[in-house]
């Protein structure tokens, strides 16, 4: 086990790269266009009396406003989900990997990878600087876990993708990561390597 600063790595034998399976990102385009998504958030703004029924011209802007306000919450929502989706899958795909390769199979061991946390290969995706925009990797998996197929727009209130979905998010993928009761070393970066494949290809 060796450690840099505030992690431990998990010190693997030899000098091989190893190669993992691809990351393949998910098209996260939504069903609906913007338009109908902001029309759904106007529904919402009305159901939820954020603004009381009153005509006036200031007063329907900062309508509108508020519903397409919610309708770009929702959307980063939906970016952020199908990225932890793509996470969950390739994640499968590198324990079978591991499974496969004997001089990495030890490596499935309790301590290392506990059995229901794979919190580890989401930071090795953070340490291999995968290219995620404004992606917060760790809230992507924390999404994916808290939902199994994203919700549409209608199940959520105001409330929630205005205050709570980033907090609820971290606080999912911190309770997966501490699943195992100790923290979990981390696989050494230059020690793997895989594609990303989405737009474009990149290996990283």
């Amino acid at each position: 086990m060796n450690t840099l600063g505030n992690r431990d790595y998990i010190d693997i034998p030899g000098g091989q790269v190893h190669d993992l399976p691809p990351l393949l990102l998910k098209d996260n385009r939504p069903s609906k266009s913007l338009h109908d998504v902001i029309a759904v958030a106007q529904q919402i703004i009305d159901r939820d009396a954020i603004i009381e029924d009153q005509l006036s011209d200031s007063l329907e802007d900062r309508r509108v406003g508020l519903a397409i306000n919610l309708a770009e919450h929702y959307s980063v929502f939906l970016e952020h989900w199908y990225w932890g989706e793509s996470i969950s899958e390739w994640i499968r795909q590198c324990e079978t990997t591991f499974q496969a390769k004997p001089n990495l199979r030890p490596l499935l061991s309790p301590d290392i990878w506990p059995h229901a946390s794979r919190a580890s290969f989401v930071r090795l995706l953070e340490d291999k600087h995968v290219p995620h925009g404004d992606i917060d990797l760790e809230n992507a998996m924390g999404y994916r876990l808290t939902f199994r197929q994203p919700p549409p727009i209608q199940f959520f209130s105001e409330k929630y993708l205005f205050f709570l979905n980033t907090s609820l998010a971290a606080s999912a993928f911190d309770a997966w990561a501490r699943s195992s009761g100790d923290k979990a070393a981390s696989l050494p970066p230059e020690r793997f390597r895989f594609f990303v494949t989405g737009t474009e290809i990149r290996e990283v």
